[in-house]
């Protein structure tokens, strides 16, 4: 049990790091951003490729690099070539297929077989104990969400937070909101692909379905973290999606162990929690205004 509850923070940490990139992309650009699934699969290529190559360290900030990169291409269509958000990052998602495919020397998958990752290494200096790879997770996690509160309370972050409330505000202020777009998107899918190299050296594989759904459990992640912790300020929400990624694989390793719901199935089950929790405030006003109606009605009647 201790063992399951060890793994389930671990990858808790690191797939906190995808939620954290829809929190900016999703909730402070309100950009529906479906570059997700190929730079997570572009950051653990790049991760596992360099530490194979015997650069485990440098791996970290060339995937980030990476990412950014996949996320300027994003917002290249989108603001320079007129291309929608959504269609933009399912071109750049498609093209990204390829270009996984030549990080990892045309094949499907690679592997960390008997070679130092950024994990062996951290527990070659003993700290942490057998929590060296949680601490570790931890650590990288808490470091990119204390950048992304830091970096959104200088003046280019507030930008991009005004970029997602009102563009034409922004415009008007003699603020390009295409390059606060830009700028948001390349972070953004940076955090993604740290988290994609970050869970390939840990998994110490990576292969091309890595990527399949990850945009879906990062909105899980982000939904069951405001649930729980509530809407607030930026650092409340970058705290409320570690929280929920916890909470999220610790409810996947439950299932997993425990086949309440067959594990083929969790899926499913995820797309469904995160349908009806988008939709929950549309639902709640029909609800209400139904209830208004038949009010009326009734009294109407009388």
């Amino acid at each position: 049990m201790l063992l399951i509850t060890q793994t389930a923070l671990e990858l808790g940490f690191q797939y906190a790091l995808v939620a954290m990139a829809l929190f900016l992309s999703y909730r402070i650009l309100d950009i529906a951003d479906l570059t997700t699934d190929g730079s997570f699969v572009l950051g653990a290529a790049v991760s596992v490729t360099l530490a194979a190559a015997g650069h485990s360290v440098l791996a970290i900030p060339a995937a980030m690099a990476a990412g950014a990169c996949a996320g300027f291409v994003t917002a290249f269509l989108q603001t320079r070539m007129g291309v929608p958000s959504i269609l933009a990052g399912i071109v750049t998602n498609t093209g990204l297929y390829t270009v996984n495919l030549m990080v990892m020397g045309w094949r499907s998958n690679a592997s960390l077989l008997r070679t130092e990752t950024l994990f062996t290494l951290f527990k070659k200096t003993g700290v942490g104990g057998s929590w060296n790879e949680l601490l570790l997770s931890a650590s990288i996690t808490i470091v990119a969400g204390t950048a992304l509160w830091l970096f959104l309370g200088t003046r280019l972050g507030l930008s991009i937070r005004a970029t997602g409330d009102n563009r034409d505000m922004v415009r008007a202020s003699s603020v390009n909101p295409a390059f606060t777009v830009t700028v948001g998107l390349c972070f953004s899918n940076a955090l993604t692909a740290l988290s994609g190299a970050v869970v390939g050296q840990y998994q110490k594989t990576v292969d091309m379905s890595l990527g399949t759904g990850i945009v879906v459990i990062g909105l899980a992640c982000l939904i069951i973290g405001e649930t729980l912790l509530g809407r607030g300020g930026i650092g409340k929400g970058i705290v409320s999606v570690m929280v929920g990624a916890v909470v999220y694989r610790g409810i996947y390793a439950v299932v997993f162990n425990t086949k309440i719901v067959p594990i083929e199935c969790l899926k499913l089950v995820t797309a469904t929690v995160v349908a009806l929790a988008i939709a929950a405030p549309a639902i709640k006003s029909g609800a209400a205004f139904e209830k208004r109606r038949l009010t009326a009605s009734r009294k109407g009647g009388r």
